[in-house]
């Protein structure tokens, strides 16, 4: 039995005082993995993937070679000069990565078409299986909602509740949070969630005085205090929901496959609200599952990490999984950004297979509300991954894992190589339309070289470009046509026909300013402006018109300079840019239009089975989230008027390692000062700063003697 079992209680439910925030510590060793140097491991004896891999390769490199040689076709009217060089070796790039998303995309149609079992044997119609292990419900939280992040935890606690397997999981709140007013809001919100599940002791919150390392940090500071008490650790984001059942099937599969050390889930978008947000959920949730299907078909065991709703196996995360920092100045040194994907190819190079379950319903996660809120995390996205160029040469990873790395990259570098291609599409154009042809070259010619494009062939390509980022779409709705009931939920055929139609205008328009957002972000940061961690936006994405117009004049300007200059060489090559240069012109109206919350309700369009058919654990989650509460203006007078929140933030603080001899903190050195000259509470906490009074909230005997102050208000 458990040591911290309760006695004669049932597994799990432990006898803990109502104000202590964790358990008894049950600490395990995490080791900081070697880059440079590695033994690999007796070879795994994993499920061979050489030919569906080689379905996807093969069929990326034909019609690579086949795009190629059609635009090589159209480039080479009187031979190909160094301008139209370097646009055919751009368009073979570009090319490639839409062709491998293709390839993917089509192995997945075929994947649902032809329902196949997941490799794992998760079943979802099949009755619930019996567990036995422990599992450990991590919520990591960076200056969150608190109300909304524990009403979805709740949500997600009570779903797990029913299924009857309740006992065998354990839930911390692992909290980053570094604004005073959230950090005592998260622990007055946690006091309530362990008074109404009625279960206090299975729940438990820790807070980090400082987030070295941001969520990774948070993850391995919890696997080396908690770590060896459990099988398994399923990990959640701030905006995370899942259902009971998709979690007890998760940790059944970990059980029946001991070698598996990480099985990710597809997360559905949901309570979209703002009008980007609701087609960013409807594609999401349309195509989703086919991408998905066909990426894990082809992954198979070397499968990649997307940071939540996963579960993992906390013995080969702690072997395999210890993060280095990396040598050098940020953006591209310092701790590891996108550690996903680097702890996903680290348990691999250990030997642990890494799944997807694709067909798994039950998860669930939060959109950005507008076009800036999703460039945003974007640019904190796009600065992870370009560090990952750094860890490619990483000894012992497998060429899959390397692979998940160069998509990661490429998602990126794309961007910009669209934008030197655009660039030097005009330029091959202002080429043709002033330099002299040579009518007769070097050498014996009985006729001369007339030259003539071919504005056919350039259509072709073009229309075959485009065909084969719109196929996916269709593939997709193929697979919905065969789902009556999904169909149905979806809102019948031909609406979600009409969204397809609807959402690859809207995407196809923003296309272009993401193009800028990200290339000016790729610039940034090989010039070395780290990008920080700013909290995402979960509301419903209203905007000030005035932010807008100063966030998309820029692209709007960009699209202005390419009209000009296109309009400059030709009407046709106008003609060609447009789609690009309308979505620019047109960025501020769309961004108005998109973050609007009303726009587009009425309609129908974009409805999703979540919204016509809430689960119980979405409908219960908004439900505990729309409560009324109000904000905490001051939380150092929180403390003073409630005695067992003020007991159970100084119980919190005593289970923090203590600081190095020598390690002065000066925010805590002036707040002591200030503190010591004040007369009373009302002026002391008047005296200070946010950094002082969340240095103030770390230091208990400091606090303390500022709560002991005269209080004119009591």
């Amino acid at each position: 039995m458990d040591t911290l079992t309760k006695a004669g209680g049932s597994p799990g439910r432990r006898d803990i005082p109502p104000t202590s925030f964790l358990p008894p510590e049950s600490p395990t060793d995490m080791t900081v993995q070697a880059l440079r140097r590695f033994e690999p491991p007796p070879a795994p004896d994993f499920a061979p993937m050489w030919i569906r891999r080689a379905f996807v390769l093969t069929g990326t490199a034909i019609l690579t070679a086949a795009g190629c040689y059609e635009m090589y076709r159209v480039l080479r009217v009187g031979g190909v000069t160094v301008l139209e060089s370097i646009i055919l070796a751009l368009f073979v790039l570009l090319f490639a990565w839409i062709a491998f998303s293709f390839m993917s995309a089509l192995s997945g149609f075929f994947v649902l078409l032809m329902r196949r079992k997941d490799e794992l044997g998760i079943d979802a119609s099949a009755p619930l299986p019996t567990i036995h292990s422990r599992t450990a419900m991590l919520l990591p939280t960076y200056n969150e909602d608190p109300y909304r992040v524990l009403a979805r935890l709740r949500a997600i606690y009570e779903s797990v509740e029913q299924t009857g397997h309740g006992a065998q999981f354990d839930w911390f709140v692992l909290s980053d949070t570094t604004d005073t007013a959230i950090w005592i809001a998260e622990e007055k919100c946690f006091l309530k969630l362990r008074q109404d599940v009625g279960c206090a002791a299975t729940i438990f919150y820790r807070h980090r005085p400082e987030n070295t390392a941001r969520k990774s940090g948070n993850i391995e500071e919890w696997v080396r205090r908690f770590g060896s008490k459990y099988e398994c650790m399923l990990i959640l984001d701030a905006d995370s929901l899942m259902t009971g059942d998709s979690i007890v099937r998760l940790v059944a599969a970990m059980e029946a496959h001991p070698r598996v050390a990480l099985i990710q889930t597809l997360p559905v978008i949901v309570n979209a609200r703002s009008l980007f947000a609701r087609w960013q959920q409807f594609a999401g949730r349309l195509y989703g599952p086919m991408l998905a299907a066909g990426i894990a078909w082809w992954h198979g065991s070397e499968g990649n990490y997307w940071g939540h709703n996963a579960i993992i196996r906390v013995r080969a995360f702690a072997q395999h999984a210890g993060l280095p920092e990396l040598s050098g100045r940020k953006p591209f040194g310092g701790h590891i950004m996108s550690h996903d994907f680097i702890e996903a190819a680290l348990m691999r190079r250990g030997g642990w297979a890494i799944h997807m379950a694709p067909t798994l319903r039950g998860s669930y996660e939060e959109s950005p509300p507008t076009l800036s809120d999703f460039a945003a995390r974007d640019r904190r996205w796009c600065q992870g991954n370009l560090q990952h160029l750094a860890l490619l040469p990483t000894r012992g990873f497998h060429w899959v894992s390397r692979l998940h790395l160069l998509t990661g990259i490429g998602s990126y570098l794309t961007a910009p190589l669209w934008l030197i291609f655009l660039v030097f599409g005009i330029l091959v154009s202002l080429q043709a339309q002033f330099v002299r042809p040579e009518y007769f070259p070097k050498g014996y010619s009985l006729f001369p070289q007339w030259p003539a494009q071919d504005p056919v062939l350039a259509a072709w390509v073009f229309a075959g470009t485009m065909g084969m980022l719109i196929v996916p779409k269709l593939l997709a709705f193929i697979v919905l046509l065969a789902d009556r009931d999904t169909r149905r939920k979806f809102g019948g055929g031909l609406l979600v026909l009409g969204g397809i139609g609807a959402e690859t205008i809207l995407s196809g328009l923003t296309a272009p300013v993401m193009m800028i957002f990200q290339s000016s972000a790729v610039g940034e940061i090989l010039f070395g402006r780290d990008a920080g961690w700013q909290v995402q936006r979960r509301d419903d994405g209203a905007v000030a018109q005035r932010d807008i117009v100063s966030t998309y004049s820029v692209p709007t300007l960009i699209g202005i300079a390419m009209a000009i200059s296109a309009y400059a060489v030709s009407l046709s090559l106008l003609l060609w840019m447009t789609p690009v240069i309308l979505g620019l012109l047109l960025s501020i109206p769309i961004a108005m239009l998109s973050s609007s919350p009303g726009a587009n309700r009425r309609s129908g369009l974009f409805r999703t089975p979540e919204q016509t058919a809430p689960p119980p654990v979405l409908a219960r989650a908004n439900e505990l989230a729309s409560a009324p509460h109000s904000s905490l203006p001051c939380p150092l007078r929180e403390l003073l008027d409630d005695a067992r929140l003020l007991e159970a933030h100084l119980n919190n603080l005593s289970g923090q390692r203590p600081r190095k001899r020598g390690d002065v903190d000066p925010h805590l050195a002036i707040a002591r000062a200030k503190i010591e000259d004040a007369e009373t509470f009302e002026e002391a906490a008047g005296f200070l700063s946010p950094r002082e009074k969340f240095a103030v909230l770390n230091a208990p005997a400091v606090l303390t003697g500022l709560l002991a102050l005269p209080d004119h208000r009591a």
